[in-house]
């Protein structure tokens, strides 16, 4: 099992300093052993994630870190030029030393569409067309004329993962031999409004399995809300203040903390009720990738690092992880 952190840049505070606190952030997961950390893309809408340009930031990450690999989690397809895409992450991976994961959705706010001359009903569609160019220029096929990718970059037809919230998209993923993204929480049918989010996403796991090619290495990601603090006190207090800001597209059962605790699938508290927390998640079995985040509680940066702290000290080892590189000599 790999051991990653992501972020979606939400430190409360001005972009620059939200750019320089998530550096900061990645850099200290990098000190603690994590082996992949991830960032997401949002446009237009600072309060629902922080950065509209992943790439350039993790150019800027990448020449202040040396081990940890760098992945985007999502890049919004349906948004950008393919073969820009291509061009842009042929160069990053170059320059990061073949770091680079490229996790890619087609999800996105559906506002967002518009003024990159979209609709938003058209996402599945282009999705699947971006995704295929991308994959065509990686791959250094001729696009047109005799042109191909430069620089080439056909390591990156391996470091693909594909984001999914439905049972298709797991089978998708599967027959590319992509990597499969688990999101740290996702809606429940309005049939199944008490499913838990194993009920949801062991289904995506098994259609992921059954569609991977004969030989093919599985490789699914579980993201997972996970504060860790030293004491269930303090996580509960800011637990209250972060999930007390946060707006859900449905009804919650109670007005509670633990209502709301339920309802954005966190874990949270001290090592011990984290690890506890997430034994009880059985699509964790499944996976081979662990990767933590503190959305949706967003407590202050420096108990976000005292978070990775413990994750990588006391957490992931309860769950068979040990760093790859020896802390002392990075």
């Amino acid at each position: 099992m790999r051991l990653g952190f992501f972020t979606r840049l939400l430190d409360d505070a001005p972009p620059a300093e939200r750019y320089r606190l998530a550096a900061e952030q990645i850099r200290h997961a990098e000190a603690h052993g994590f082996d992949t950390a991830w960032v997401a893309q949002h446009h237009f809408d600072g309060e629902e994630g922080g950065l509209p340009a992943p790439l350039v930031f993790l150019a800027h990450v990448a020449a202040t870190t040396r081990h940890i690999r760098l992945g985007t989690g999502i890049i919004t397809l349906p948004l950008e030029h393919p073969l820009r895409v291509a061009e842009d992450t042929a160069v990053l991976d170059l320059l990061t030393g073949g770091r680079l994961e490229v996790g890619v959705g087609g999800g996105g706010t559906p506002s967002a569409f518009g003024p990159f001359g979209h609709d938003a009903a058209d996402r599945a569609a282009l999705y699947a067309e971006h995704l295929w160019a991308l994959r065509r220029a990686w791959a250094g096929e001729d696009l047109g004329g005799g042109n191909r990718l430069y620089p080439p970059a056909p390591r990156l037809l391996d470091a693909v993962w594909e984001a999914t919230f439905s049972v298709a998209g797991g089978a998708r993923a599967g027959r590319a031999g992509h990597g499969l993204m688990l999101s740290r929480t996702q809606p429940r049918p309005a049939e199944r409004p008490q499913a838990t989010l194993a009920d949801l996403q062991l289904p995506i796991v098994e259609a992921y399995h059954e569609s991977l090619p004969a030989g093919a290495t599985p490789r699914i990601m579980a993201s997972r809300t996970a504060f860790v603090a030293d004491s269930r006190a303090d996580a509960l207090r800011y637990a209250e203040i972060g999930l007390g800001r946060r707006r859900l597209p449905f009804e919650l059962p109670g007005s509670d903390l633990d209502s709301r605790i339920t309802a954005f699938d966190v874990h949270l508290g001290t090592p011990q009720d984290v690890i506890d927390s997430l034994r009880a998640d059985p699509t964790l079995q499944r996976a081979t990738d662990l990767v933590f985040q503190v959305h949706s509680v967003d407590p202050p940066h420096p108990l976000v690092l005292r978070s990775i702290e413990l994750l990588a000290t006391e957490v992931a080892p309860a769950f068979g992880w040990r760093p790859t590189v020896e802390l002392s000599k990075k």
